[in-house]
């Protein structure tokens, strides 16, 4: 199920009800609440809907945000940027580029060495532990 063109019942059959929300409606779990925030074990974080790797922990690190928060992405073709101008506001949408999930926005007040700070919902997330 690695292609967007899944229908909503679909994910709704893979997806927990939060998962689906956030992946496929663009809804952003409670700040504090993810399993991720706070998580400090190495490995590769993956979408939870596709599988498809987006960010290393190595770039990992604690923005105060309440979400995980990644100053680089694993690769260029991990994920893909969108405008956002919803909520008054103007952002950059973060999703998944294999399978269009939602995953959070990426902001320009991140670390060295790249500026960035891609905040990121935990439940679009699946961490593969590295052995």
């Amino acid at each position: 199920m690695s292609d967007n063109k899944n229908n909503d019942e679909q994910w709704r059959d893979k997806l927990t009800p939060d998962q689906f929300a956030i992946c496929r409606l663009k809804a952003t779990e409670p700040p504090f609440t993810g399993k991720y925030y706070d998580c400090k074990t190495p490995g590769i974080y993956r979408c939870a809907c596709c599988g498809n790797a987006l960010f290393d922990s190595d770039t990992k690190y604690d923005s105060g945000s309440g979400w995980p928060s990644f100053w680089d992405v694993l690769t260029a073709d991990s994920v893909a940027e969108h405008a956002d101008n919803s909520h008054g506001m103007r952002r950059v949408e973060v999703t998944c580029k294999a399978c269009g999930a939602h995953l959070g926005h990426v902001f320009t007040d991140g670390p060295r060495p790249t500026g960035l700070r891609y905040c990121i919902n935990s439940a679009a997330l699946d961490l593969q532990e590295r052995s």
